[in-house]
């Protein structure tokens, strides 16, 4: 009894050293950002990732971008502060976003890395808006980078006549057994559904169908690519010339795979240490 005792002590007391100080917004005139890229946290927060599915995911993105020395900013709502698990607390800028929203300019940076969640909700907010911005300016390539074993989701998107939806049902029966009911429970991180999914060719329609709404604001001058890891591409959407621009989705296992591309994502030590 003493050791659970003791255990529980040190749980608690980690996970309050886990929580970031309080801190203040950035007002959106203060920010500017610099460089061709981008990282963006949205709501990284046990109030909806109660498993913390996405937590080293975030945070293995978080020391890719700084060690590149790309700009990172988190999206925050106002759940309580503690419940925002991100082990660095020194992003570029703090900014409040209480369903994925942003009221800042992001249209700069030709490469967003995109993190955090709701994949389904509030991340597709973000996504949009960021989109939307690029839609109205010069015409360039564009890309967005997810990192999978760094976002969460519910699963929404997935259909009960998908070829691996039992598989997929089941697997949240176990993540969710036993828990209190309630929308905040079950998650998976993405790759954790890519892992569930495991056929690849139903992997890319699946990720296909996750997308922004990008054929409402992407111009047709761009042509339209997403990518999963290095090993599958498909053409959503061609365009006009012999060189058009591109605009591509992207979607990695972990930022660990940019960093110590030889890494396993099993591994703690060696070239994977940071």
């Amino acid at each position: 009894m003493k050791q659970i005792l003791s255990f529980i002590v040190l749980f608690v007391a980690l996970h309050c050293k886990a929580s970031c100080p309080s801190h203040e917004f950035t007002p959106a005139s203060k920010i500017s950002i610099h460089g061709d890229s981008v990282l963006v946290v949205v709501h990284a927060s046990s109030s909806f990732d109660a498993r913390f599915s996405s937590k080293r995911g975030v945070d293995e993105a978080v020391r890719f971008a700084k060690s590149r020395h790309i700009p990172v900013l988190y999206l925050q709502d106002d759940s309580p502060d503690q419940f925002y698990y991100m082990e660095d607390c020194s992003p570029d800028y703090w900014v409040y976003s209480q369903g994925g929203e942003i009221n800042i300019d992001l249209s700069g940076p030709s490469h967003l890395y995109i993190v955090g969640g709701h994949l389904e909700l509030c991340m597709a907010t973000t996504l949009n808006a960021i989109i939307e911005q690029w839609s109205q300016k010069q015409t360039r390539n564009r890309k967005v980078t997810y990192f999978m074993d760094a976002i969460y989701s519910n699963g929404k998107m997935i259909d009960s006549t998908d070829p691996f939806y039992h598989d997929f049902d089941r697997f949240m029966e176990v993540v969710a057994y036993g828990r209190p009911g309630g929308e905040h429970w079950p998650k998976l991180s993405l790759l954790e559904t890519m892992g569930v999914i495991l056929d690849e060719e139903h992997e890319m329609d699946y990720i296909t169908q996750i997308l922004p709404r990008w054929d409402r604001t992407v111009p047709d001058t761009y042509q339209v690519e997403v990518t999963l890891d290095q090993s599958r591409k498909k053409v959503l959407r061609t365009a006009p010339g012999w060189n058009p621009p591109l605009f591509s989705f992207h979607f990695v296992d972990s930022a660990i795979n940019l960093q110590f591309p030889n890494c396993s994502l099993g591994s703690y030590g060696g070239e994977c240490a940071p």
